[in-house]
Formats: C-alpha cells, sequence, structure tokens
C-alpha cells in the first residue's frame, strides 16, 4: 500500500468507480527520474481514501509490440461511454509527431487496446492532452495543439466517431492560450504561449472548461466559459496561488465535488493534491 504523498505523478485523473467503491487514478506515471519524460506504459493506482493507494496496475505498455510509440507516455485519463472504458493518453516517438491516441478496455484497470494504428489527432501537428466532452450525443477530443510548433498554444475540438476509432469531421479551433490575459509567454519576448490540460463539464447551461498554462513562471489552473463547446469563450483567472496545475474535476463517492492536480511543477517532486472546488 502507497500513501498519496509517496506516489509521484504528473496530471493526475481520477475515475470515481460507484459499483465498486473505489477510486482509481491515472495520469502520467512511469516517469523517469527527475525528468518529464516517461517510459513506454500506462498504469492506474486504485485507492478507497484518495489517501492509501493500490499499485500501480499496468494498463498498456508498447515494448515488444508494433506500437507507433516508444516514449513520453503522458496524462492517462479514463472515460466510460457507453458500457466501455477509454483510456486518453498522449504519446511520443522521434520520427512522429507528438499526438493522443485513444484506447478501449471492459474494465477500468485491465489492458487496454489501441483504437488506431496511429494517434488520433492530425499526424502533422504536435498534440497533447486529449480528453472527451460530450455535446448534443456527438463526442469531441478537446485537445492542445502545442506552442512548441505554433507559438501561441492552441485549444482544439474534434468531433470523434461513434467508437472513438477516427474523426468524424474536422478540428475546430476554441481559443488561443493568450485570449486570456492571465497567461504570460513561456519564454519573455518570443511569443510562446502554452495550452495544457482541458477538463470540461456543463453547468447551469454553459459549458466550462478548466486548463492549464504560465503566468511569469508559476503553473497555474484557469477558467474558461462559453454557452455551447464551439461557441465564443470568455476566460477567467487562477483559484490557486501556488506552483500546481494539469486539473480535472471529480465527485467523490459522498458526492463532494474536488479538483484534482499536480503540485509543485518541478520534475521529481510533484504529488497528486485533492481540494474541494
Amino acid at each position: 500500500m502507497l500513501k498519496r504523498e509517496d506516489i509521484r505523478i504528473r496530471d493526475p485523473f481520477i475515475y470515481t468507480d460507484a459499483d465498486e467503491g473505489c477510486y482509481y487514478m491515472y495520469g502520467t506515471t512511469a516517469l523517469k527520474e527527475n525528468s518529464m519524460s516517461t517510459y513506454p506504459s500506462f498504469s492506474c493506482y486504485k485507492s478507497y481514501d484518495l489517501e492509501k493507494f493500490e499499485g500501480p496496475f499496468t494498463l498498456f505498455e508498447s515494448d515488444g509490440i508494433n506500437f507507433w510509440a516508444d516514449r513520453d507516455f503522458w496524462a492517462a485519463e479514463l472515460h466510460k461511454y457507453k458500457g466501455k472504458y477509454y483510456l486518453f493518453g498522449s504519446c511520443f516517438a522521434p520520427d512522429h509527431c507528438r499526438g493522443s491516441q485513444i484506447f478501449v478496455c471492459d474494465t477500468p484497470n485491465g489492458h487496454f487496446k489501441p483504437l488506431s494504428a496511429e494517434p488520433i489527432t492530425p499526424l502533422e501537428w504536435e498534440c497533447i492532452d486529449g480528453t472527451l466532452f460530450v455535446e448534443n450525443d456527438q463526442p469531441y477530443m478537446i485537445f492542445c495543439h502545442e506552442w512548441s510548433q505554433v507559438g501561441d498554444g492552441e485549444m482544439w475540438a474534434m468531433p470523434l466517431n461513434e467508437n472513438f476509432s477516427a474523426p468524424a469531421g474536422e478540428p475546430k479551433l476554441l481559443f488561443k492560450a493568450s485570449d486570456n490575459p492571465e497567461v504570460s509567454e513561456l519564454e519573455e519576448g518570443k511569443g510562446t504561449y502554452v495550452t495544457d490540460g482541458p477538463f470540461l463539464w456543463r453547468e447551469d447551461g454553459n459549458v466550462k472548461m478548466i486548463w492549464s498554462s504560465f503566468y511569469k513562471g508559476r503553473y497555474m489552473v484557469l477558467e474558461a466559459e462559453a454557452d455551447s463547446l464551439l461557441g465564443e469563450w470568455k476566460h477567467g483567472g487562477s483559484k490557486f496561488d501556488f506552483d500546481g496545475g494539469h486539473a480535472m474535476l471529480f465527485n467523490t463517492l459522498e458526492g463532494k465535488r474536488m479538483i484534482s492536480l499536480h503540485s509543485p511543477n518541478i520534475a521529481g517532486l510533484e504529488r497528486a493534491c485533492f481540494y474541494e472546488y
């Protein structure tokens, strides 16, 4: 059994399993020492109280199989949709652009299989942090077009087909990182602004999003809101004044809404943190 503070993890994503009465924690788990690079695998942890965890349990690893990526397996998150469990994660290989991949399994902690031979995000784009949002019965992957390629990081929405194996249309731009005045340049004077870690939900008739970027070197969680996914996005600031981000929301087994994020954003020191939201 591991204590929460003993688990090094980035981008922690909590899936509350009400049927089993437990929580599963996904994210960037196979981290190399003092680095943001990872070994080629996704895994999860299991907990009944969000403080003590079993695991890690391997969900997917690319060693020894014909899979396009071999490193930087980042930001895994789990979504249940029409009876199946879908793992969204970002991967990289030197001869490919970084991209988001979708995997499927019948259980939240079983062996996941990739749904496509290549990432589902545009192959010529550097992309990370794909997440799921469903609007009017249409599933979308929301993902980040990386600042490393476009300078001003972008947030995009791409419709998915029914089994998530392929796009169902062209991606649409939602906003750019610099649209939020709380965001500062990653590298001063170079026009570089970061988009990371989108998470969306519907509340009070609107679509809401939390995502992460930087302000003068501090990693942070930002808020955004629109009347529909493809509508005009209005931006808000951060509720937290510490160095932490790549967040998501979940409900506890008792029904309390929480935010999950990693802090600090320093290689080697990252831990999962949970707060009421």
